[in-house]
């Protein structure tokens, strides 16, 4: 049970931290060509369809997966691995707050802002998104690379 527990946690993590890098390397620099009419519109399309059931699987195991895997008890555990998975499943939590605290309302108001200019809307939404979106990159990023690392401490 443990083992399963720590495979589906390395699993979760490193397909949300692989999501966030696709977003951060691909999505976004292709959408920042784009008019200020084609992103805002493009941006809205990815919101609306980002939250579906898939996202959200990985999206809440990436962080319920770790937090399973550190409370079922394991014969021979080190304290390494206890503290690498520990510190991973903080990172997983401290992200996902981003997500929810940061991105999230950028992604409202951007959905709410109809009838405004698309250059203001813009402006308001893409660097302060991206720099929230890099903060969270980078902890599930370490997220995943603590949770393998306490799979081999």
């Amino acid at each position: 049970m443990a083992t399963t527990l720590l495979v589906l946690a390395a699993l979760a993590t490193g397909l949300y931290a692989g999501f966030m890098f696709a977003f951060a390397v691909g999505v976004m620099p292709g959408l920042k060509l784009l008019t200020d009419e084609q992103f805002v519109a493009a941006m809205r399309r990815i919101n609306e369809k980002v939250p579906g059931p898939w996202f959200l699987l990985v999206f809440l195991g990436s962080a319920l997966l770790p937090a399973a895997a550190l409370v079922v008890p394991v014969r021979g555990r080190t304290d390494t691995a206890l503290w690498l998975l520990a510190v991973g499943l903080v990172c997983a939590v401290l992200s996902h707050l981003v997500t929810i605290a940061g991105n999230i309302p950028l992604n409202s108001a951007l959905a709410a802002a109809t009838g405004q200019e698309a250059g203001a809307v813009r402006a308001a939404f893409e660097a302060r998104w991206n720099r929230l979106h890099l903060v969270r990159s980078f902890l599930s990023t370490a997220a995943f690379a603590l949770v393998v690392g306490s799979a081999t401490a």
